[in-house]
Parts: structure tokens; C-alpha cells; sequence
């Protein structure tokens, strides 16, 4: 029996048209939309290609077609068969083509098709009793074939955009780590290049003039300039020498 009907718009995910009366009378009817919210989630990211799949979830079957961008997906219990399930969705996709093909890439808003409803439960009417001439008719049509459409289980479908999800996030944490390690390093290397200038420069200071005068050093720096630049370093490096040895001579 077809429990749920839902359709969808592949390239985002976003709702187009539902079964208004299903779920009535299914228990965890909420918990299985979510599961289909989070099915479409996946297909609009392409983590599943096939175009025809069943997938197994605790004693029912989601089965699904895509065409033309859009999703067309039933919920039916396990013995239902499989052949009619695709069959529904098959006359589903006709019809919804039909009136709506020229305004599905541009609808905005979620349910946009709502009143699609109508033929959703026309059409699932016809395809709940399976002992009906019309659906035994069906179920032996050699021309319409399911044998080859993949079966998997919920748990696996959804839990590869898990996993993916967290390799992504994964991901962006060691790329936002990696910059801000980046950063310190540079701003470490800044702050050695700035020690290092500053002990050539005390080094330079200690140097007599006639060391400077003679080319002692291999670079020219003028004494006026220095001593005013690095005085005051100089003060406050002496004034830190004389507490530490103060500090030590007392203790």
C-alpha cells in the first residue's frame, strides 16, 4: 500500500507537491518525511545517481524516479510490489510534466504545486488494491521492467552525506587552524627579525667611533642617528640589568 507521496526539485532539494492526506494513519509519519527532507538533501548534492532506486527504511520502501531535474518519491510497505510502485511514480511524472514542466525550474517557494494533490490521490487510489484487473495487468507487463533498480538500506544512503558532511567540516577546521598557525608564524618571524636588529644595533652602539670611522663594520650607520633612535632602548635594557642584579644580590 503507498504510504507517502512527495516531490521534489533535485538541483535544491525544495518541495513541489505532496500527498496532503498521507501519513493519517502512519505511525512516525513525521519521522519518515524527515528522512525524505534529508534523502532530497542528498540527491541535490549528487551523492546518488541513479536515476530509479528503492531504499529499504524499517518495514517500508522508499522508491524514487528522477526526471527532468525532479524527484517523484512514494513510501510503501515491503510486500507492496515493486513494479506498481514505479508505475505510479511513472504516471505521477507524466501528468506532473504535463501541467507543470514550463514552471518548475522557476518556482521560489516550498509546495508551489500544492494543488497536484488532487491527482496524487486520484492516481494512488488506483494503484492501492493489487488484485485489481488494472494492476494485475500491470504487474504482468514483461515490457515494464524493475529487476535491475537498485535496493539499498536507509541507513547506508543517508549516512554517506553524513559522513561527508563531516569530512567537509573536518576540512574548513584544519584550513581556519592553518591560518591562524600561518599567522603566528609570520608574526613570530617579524619579532625575531626585530630582536635581531635591535642586538646588531646595541652591538653597533658598544663600538667606539674610530671603530666606526675605520670600517670596522661592514655597514656605515651614523652615530648621531643611532644614539638617538636606540638611546632609549638602551636606558630601559640597562635599567632591567641593573633590577635583575639587584633582585639576585638580595636573595
Amino acid at each position: 500500500m503507498v504510504k507517502l507521496t512527495l516531490i521534489a526539485r533535485v538541483t535544491d532539494g525544495l518541495p513541489l507537491a505532496e500527498g496532503l492526506d498521507d501519513g493519517r494513519d502512519l505511525k512516525d509519519a513525521e519521522f519518515y518525511k524527515q528522512q525524505v527532507k534529508a534523502l532530497f538533501k542528498n540527491l541535490s548534492r549528487g551523492q546518488n545517481e541513479a536515476s530509479r532506486m528503492s531504499i529499504e527504511t524499517g518495514p517500508y520502501v522508499f522508491h524514487y524516479i528522477i526526471e527532468g531535474r525532479v524527484c517523484y518519491l512514494t513510501m510503501c510497505d515491503r510486500a507492496y510490489p515493486k513494479k506498481l510502485a514505479f508505475q505510479y511514480l511513472e504516471d505521477l511524472k507524466n501528468e506532473f510534466e504535463r501541467v507543470n514542466g514550463a514552471q518548475i525550474e522557476t518556482a521560489a517557494r516550498p509546495y508551489a504545486f500544492i494543488k497536484f494533490d488532487t491527482f496524487i490521490q486520484k492516481t494512488k487510489k488506483l494503484y492501492q488494491d493489487t488484485h485489481t484487473q488494472r494492476n494485475i495487468a500491470k504487474l504482468n507487463d514483461e515490457l515494464y521492467e524493475v529487476h535491475q533498480i537498485m535496493t539499498r538500506n536507509v541507513q547506508e544512503v543517508l549516512g554517506v552525506g553524513e559522513k561527508l558532511d563531516q569530512v567537509s567540516e573536518m576540512s574548513s577546521r584544519l584550513t581556519s587552524e592553518s591560518r591562524i598557525y600561518a599567522d603566528k608564524a609570520r608574526d613570530l618571524n617579524r619579532q625575531s627579525m626585530q630582536f635581531s636588529n635591535l642586538y646588531l644595533t646595541l652591538f653597533e652602539l658598544i663600538l667606539t667611533p674610530s671603530e666606526l670611522q675605520h670600517g670596522t663594520l661592514s655597514r656605515q650607520i651614523p652615530m648621531d642617528a643611532l644614539i638617538r633612535k636606540w638611546a632609549p632602548v638602551a636606558v630601559v635594557f640597562g635599567v632591567v640589568f641593573l633590577l635583575f642584579w639587584v633582585k639576585t644580590k638580595i636573595w
